[in-house]
């Protein structure tokens, strides 16, 4: 008899980037900048320099992490700049304006991000409104709010004593004074820790990575996808306040025109760090690595004097890259 058995599909060939192998790359990268820039400038390896990346990245690197989780349920979140100069304001509204103590005017903050957040959710969850459109627009409110809610005015927070010091402050040099570790560092560690955290161990984290890869199986399956976005994107708008009170301690002030554009870095230390734009992958640790190549590719090319507008142009070009690795690791699954 003839064997009538159709013969197996052959395996799909070519290159096959995993997520973690794109992890690696990215920190090789890293490493890669540093070896350089220390070669080309004396200065870029010094304790004040190490310092300042380490400062420029916990802002960064906390909004990256808001958009993490966005970005896995197969989403965008483009007001995640603008929500965190709102919280700023809220938390100068609270401190300076209203004279209430420094806990209370730190939880408005985080209070305000959330119910952002809650609000962009429920547009796009109830609404059906592409995540694009709800929070560009969203983007363009936070901003109006901040400017009518201060005046068009800083508001600085020279009268609250210790607001500085959430960022600018170093718990750890207290203890190790060799190791003058600033406290926004510390914020970034431990809003990494915990949502490395919810992402790996909650069922939050379960349905965040579900709806980004294949959010019509969770709708069949019974589950309420609306009420898992609202949470996502509540949770998000929550670590935009974190960011909004780290950046107004850094400034001591709460500036109502800052903010836009910031989400363009958080978007592409999360891109660079290997989380699918399509969504259902992405790890915080990876977000971390990529919000440091973002910092220390800007503080080496701020230090080699070289022109801003280049280094706009750089980061770019590695954005690029890094979706299209992105893209070679889709193909080969």
């Amino acid at each position: 008899m003839t064997d009538t058995t159709a013969p197996a599909p052959a395996a799909k060939t070519g290159p096959r980037i995993s997520g973690a192998f794109h992890r690696l790359l990215a920190f090789s990268g890293l490493i890669a900048l540093i070896v350089a820039f220390s070669l080309a400038s004396p200065n870029f390896l010094q304790t004040q320099n190490i310092l300042a990346i380490l400062q420029a990245t916990s802002v960064n690197g906390v909004l990256a992490i808001a958009a993490t989780l966005v970005i896995i349920t197969g989403g965008i979140d483009l007001s995640v700049g603008t929500l965190m100069t709102f919280c700023a304001v809220v938390a100068g509204v609270i401190l300076t304006y209203w004279g209430l103590p420094l806990p209370v005017g730190i939880l408005g903050a985080i209070l305000a991000g959330a119910a952002s957040g809650l609000v962009s959710g429920t547009i796009i969850a109830k609404l059906k409104v592409p995540p694009f459109i709800a929070t560009l627009g969203m983007m363009l409110i936070l901003k109006g709010l901040s400017l009518v809610i201060s005046g068009t005015k800083p508001i600085y927070f020279n009268d609250t004593p210790g607001f500085n010091q959430i960022a600018l402050g170093s718990f750890i040099g207290q203890i190790f004074p060799a190791v003058p570790l600033p406290n926004g560092v510390l914020v970034l560690f431990a809003v990494a820790l915990i949502a490395a955290f919810v992402l790996s161990k909650t069922a939050l984290g379960r349905y965040t990575f579900a709806l980004g890869s294949n959010e019509e199986a969770v709708r069949l399956s019974g589950v309420n996808i609306d009420r898992w976005k609202i949470a996502v994107y509540s949770v998000t708008g929550a670590i935009c306040g974190v960011a909004g009170l780290l950046i107004a301690s850094r400034l001591n002030s709460a500036q109502p025109a800052l903010g836009q554009g910031y989400e363009l870095d958080a978007i592409a230390a999360v891109v660079i760090g290997g989380t699918s734009l399509s969504g259902g992958r992405g790890t915080v640790l990876g977000t971390l690595i990529g919000a440091l190549i973002i910092s220390v590719l800007a503080n080496g090319l701020r230090i080699l004097s070289v022109a801003q507008e280049w280094q706009t142009v750089v980061t770019g070009c590695i954005i690029i890259l890094a979706v299209y690795a992105d893209i070679l690791r889709r193909r080969a699954l």
